[in-house]
């Protein structure tokens, strides 16, 4: 990772940029594989505890990371990153992951995946206007492909039910994960994707401690295993996905960074064949395919 305020310049029209390329996989692997995880900590812990005890996990983790090496941490945000840095923790870190949490609980993943995965149309919409990224052809038309995929993923595990509250929390999550990540994309111009991560989870995390005393109540009465998956989270998807994501977004548009978190349900669906025992339907594997093909449009750098 970068130990400058400023990102590195990715490489010449054409190139591939392999660091970001693995760092964009890592996160999207390890955040299909919170799917798994929420659906077991969901059963035991409250949406606002889980996400204080994953914010809690993922801030000491990247703290104590931040202490061992000062030099790779970068510059301190000055005064006009605050209101950014506070935009994105509270959107992103604390409101998303609570609504998101709260919506499972409510809804059948299908619908969820197809209600959630808004986000990434409105970080492009958004992007398009506030960073002035535009709507290259290939982003907008692989966008629409990937959509459809997450559709017919969505409705190959729906069951058919969707409570009215459960489908606002998920509109809620879009809209905050959309606003979130581009409240972020100007920060990682100054700011190293790392002390950004940091101070994102302790400002999300802040927002969660009215949650504290119902996680304690919660992990006490839990099982080993939702502890332990509690920590998976904390470290694993938060602490370390969401750096890579920020290394990898600092050398991207948000748009076209947006667009390979449609990588994510087809992940999901094939962790919980594997791990679960969820075997998926064709339609969902169809799905996938989808995806896959409109993140590679998505990505793909316009003509020049």
């Amino acid at each position: 990772m970068t130990t400058s305020g400023t990102a590195p310049a990715p490489p010449a029209t054409g190139a591939p940029d392999l660091p970001a390329l693995l760092a964009a996989g890592t996160t999207v692997v390890l955040w299909a594989s919170a799917f798994v995880g929420i659906r077991h900590v969901g059963t035991e812990v409250g949406p606002a505890a889980l996400t204080l005890g994953r914010l809690a996990v993922a801030a000491l983790v990247l703290g104590l990371v931040l202490l061992a090496r000062p030099r790779a941490a970068g510059p301190r945000p000055s005064r006009r990153d605050l209101p950014l840095l506070l935009l994105c923790g509270l959107a992103w870190f604390g409101a998303y992951n609570v609504a998101l949490n709260a919506a499972e609980q409510r809804l059948d993943a299908g619908t969820a995946a197809m209600l959630v995965n808004v986000g990434p149309l409105l970080i492009a919409a958004l992007a398009g206007v506030v960073l002035g990224e535009g709507f290259p052809r290939p982003l907008v038309t692989g966008l629409g492909v990937a959509f459809a995929g997450v559709l017919v993923i969505g409705a190959a595990s729906s069951s058919g039910g969707a409570e009215a509250w459960g489908v606002v929390l998920c509109l809620v999550a879009a809209v905050a994960y959309a606003v979130g990540v581009v409240a972020q994309k100007p920060l990682l111009g100054r700011l190293t994707g790392l002390r950004v991560t940091f101070l994102a989870c302790a400002v999300g995390g802040a927002a969660c401690l009215p949650a504290a005393p119902a996680l304690a109540d919660d992990l006490a009465a839990a099982s080993t295993g939702t502890v332990l998956w509690l920590a998976y989270l904390g470290v694993f998807p938060t602490a370390v996905a969401f750096t890579t994501w920020a290394f990898a977004l600092s050398r991207t548009t948000a748009g076209r960074m947006g667009a390979t978190t449609y990588l994510v349900p087809p992940l999901a669906v094939l962790m919980g064949w594997a791990l679960l025992g969820e075997v998926p339907a064709a339609l969902a594997l169809a799905g996938g395919a989808l995806c896959l093909a409109g993140v590679a449009l998505a990505r793909r750098r316009p003509a020049p």
